[in-house]
């Protein structure tokens, strides 16, 4: 099973960005796993940040945080939901996602 990625559109240079972490993003999904889990509790829980400012700060919108927090394993995440996350942590897309065997 492969994991789903959507993203909203964006400029021209977001999405060559995007094409990049997709192309690692898929790199790792690749080697038959199919499921994600988002480091998105623990990481807040190290900056001493609640979920709603993790939102706030990422510019995600809350629900779409707290249901990636909710869920044990995820099979579609939106990439640029994650990316923002991942940004505003200041790690890696990679260092964001822990893959989980199915």
């Amino acid at each position: 099973m492969a994991i789903a990625l959507k993203f909203s559109r964006q400029d021209e240079r977001s999405l060559l960005m995007y094409t990049d972490i997709i192309g690692r993003v898929c790199t790792l999904v690749n080697h038959k796993m199919g499921y994600v889990r988002l480091r998105i509790r623990e990481l807040a829980q190290q900056k001493g940040w609640t979920l709603k400012e993790v939102a706030e700060r990422s510019g995600v919108n809350y629900n779409t945080v707290k249901s990636y927090v909710q869920r044990d394993v995820l099979n579609t995440v939106d990439l640029s939901a994650v990316y923002k996350i991942a940004r505003t942590f200041e790690v890696t897309i990679e260092d964001l996602m822990e893959l989980v065997e199915e």
